[in-house]
């Protein structure tokens, strides 16, 4: 190579280096695959265009690479070029298409946590241009892969960031370089966007991400989480969580005042929320009555009610699902499960009378099948005018003007009008409370101002539990959307997560102090064991054992990002 030559080579831009090495390193990755698909012992080919085919991480068909050329300086011209189009090909393709797994490197999701103390405050002011400014100016750990990374897009849903995340979902801003975020791109927990937004409550959110093209039917996968969880359990399940049915419903599921009571509690305004995002997501999701019919076989009468109540509409409108094998089509959903519930009774009944021993386990699930079916016929029949009612309440609880009395006793009336009466006492409106830890309301009838959480954020910095310690003003505004995080504040167990629970089980978790959790993390990282439980950690979870420095730098930041969701709403 002559002087000229080698002076043309220095002067190649350090990211045309990198981006070389790294398609350097593809092709030979996929060389590498190529050869792994032939056979160890005959050598024969396997089908590799096909396993190519299905992987939307490595689409087939790429721009081909130039050929050499004799002038050094145009084909490190050429080179740029097809650099460019492969980047723009690759982006395009891995934005718009399902990713499972996580593809991310482990490195950039150690980038990221580090990167997290500075996106925090910017995504809580859901800063559009504070976003860009630092993509363009050090985007290590905010993409991977010429596409956002799934932990970048999660924190900006975590954290209702909706400007922020418009602008990931349609990657057109020249400072994002044609990276963007994939609506339907797993994290490295094992679920998706729309689960995230299903577990906040933000029915905005899930509309943008409906809008760009997120799917309802995508199952959470992998050890991190429950399994097989679609976004429409995540809502079911979490808007059973809510306090007043907690708090109000009986503990004897057999018998009538039971369901009378369920379908009350849910027509009051601050369960509004809770349904609507229920709504938004059954509107999208397949296979409705086999999802509804599954709570109804399991007993769950409180996230059956929800199912109905909110997804009457598209339950009304004729469906069909496979049950035993056989496709059941006869009439409209409604019709469907209430015959299948008919004939579950009868053969129980046919049962018992049959079987001398294990009658009191069969008459206790006959007695349930009997419940479920009194409650798909009243909403049946009382559906559209409770549907009605719900959605004239206002979209935040703070401007409700009717009492909890005066909704009660509408309800009860809209419930007797078609047929549904209580034989038990009413509900004790006492009961009707939000958490005690929650911010009341000040006499001027006007919500107050949390300065921790929801200040104007000048300095962010984490202990070494992850923990987030925010130095902030007094804003003298509150927070778009503050009504709607207080009434979710209010009456949601944020602790609890449908996501993380082991067998659906979801202790009750006492929050403690940031000095009590960093003595905890210490200790049990000192012991090398697991003993931080999920009193302490919330959604995190057990800790697991630490084999290496890089693996609990991993733990830490998991445990920054989870513990920030929970101070978001402390």
């Amino acid at each position: 190579m002559d002087g000229n030559s080698a002076l043309t080579f220095r002067q190649i831009d350090t990211e045309t280096r990198i981006h070389a090495y790294s398609s350097a390193m593809e092709i030979v990755n996929e060389k590498k695959e190529t050869e792994a698909a032939y056979g160890e012992d005959n050598r024969q080919a396997k089908d590799v265009s096909n396993m190519e085919a299905m992987d939307p991480w490595n689409p087939p068909y790429p721009p081909c690479a130039p050929g050499p050329c004799k002038d050094f300086t145009s084909h490190i011209k050429l080179i740029k070029e097809w650099m460019h189009q492969k980047q723009a090909f690759l982006a395009a393709y891995r934005a718009t298409h399902t990713i499972i797994p996580d593809r991310t490197h482990e490195m950039a999701n150690d980038a990221f946590f580090d990167k997290l103390p500075r996106l925090a405050p910017i995504l809580e002011k859901d800063s559009v241009k504070l976003f860009l400014n630092l993509f363009m100016n050090d985007r290590v750990g905010l993409a991977w892969g010429f596409v956002i990374t799934p932990q970048t897009f999660n924190q900006m849903i975590v954290q209702n960031a909706l400007r922020c995340a418009k602008v990931a979902l349609e990657g057109k801003a020249p400072e994002l370089d044609g990276y963007r975020a994939n609506p339907n791109y797993m994290n490295q927990c094992g679920y998706f966007p729309l689960h995230e937004a299903a577990e906040t409550f933000s029915t905005d959110m899930i509309k943008l991400l409906f809008h760009y093209g997120a799917s309802a039917n995508l199952r959470t996968v992998g050890p991190n989480v429950v399994e097989g969880l679609l976004p429409l359990h995540v809502a079911v399940e979490n808007a059973c969580l809510h306090k007043f049915l907690e708090d109000n419903l009986l503990p004897d599921k057999e018998n009538r005042d039971y369901v009378y009571r369920l379908i009350q509690l849910l027509c009051l305004p601050e369960m509004k929320i809770f349904l609507d995002t229920t709504r938004l997501i059954a509107e999208r999701t397949d296979d409705l009555l086999a999802e509804l019919w599954k709570y109804i076989k399991d007993g769950k009468l409180a996230e059956t009610a929800v199912l109905l109540l909110s997804a009457q509409k598209q339950i009304r409108t004729g469906s069909s699902f496979k049950t035993n094998g056989n496709c059941v089509t006869d009439g409209d959903g409604f019709f469907i499960i209430s015959k299948l519930c008919a004939d579950d009774i009868l053969a129980l009944d046919s049962e018992i009378s049959q079987k001398r021993a294990g009658k009191k386990q069969l008459k206790a699930d006959k007695k349930l099948k009997r419940m479920s079916w009194v409650l798909v016929n009243a909403i049946n029949e009382a559906g559209e005018a409770l549907d009605s009612y719900i959605r004239a309440h206002p979209e935040v609880t703070s401007a409700m003007q009717v009492s909890h009395i005066d909704v009660l006793e509408r309800v009860s009336s809209i419930l007797k009008n078609h047929g549904v009466f209580p034989t038990g006492e009413c509900i004790n409106t006492g009961n009707l409370c939000p958490y005690e830890h929650q911010l009341s309301r000040s006499s001027d009838g006007e919500l107050p101002v949390k300065d921790d959480v929801y200040g104007t954020v000048e300095k962010v910095r984490y202990s070494r539990t992850g923990v987030f310690i925010f130095s902030a003003a007094t804003r003298k505004k509150r927070p778009k959307g503050w009504e709607l995080e207080y009434t979710r504040r209010s009456f949601f167990p944020y602790w609890k997560s449908v996501l993380s629970q082991l067998h659906g089980t979801s202790p009750i978790i006492k929050l403690q102090t940031i000095q009590e959790t960093e003595e905890n993390w210490n200790r049990s990282v000192a012991e090398r064991s697991p003993p931080i439980s999920n009193n302490n950690l919330g959604l995190l979870g057990r800790v697991p054992q630490l084999t290496s420095n890089q693996q609990s730098r991993r733990l830490f930041g998991t445990t920054a990002s989870i513990v920030l969701k929970l101070l978001k709403h402390a």
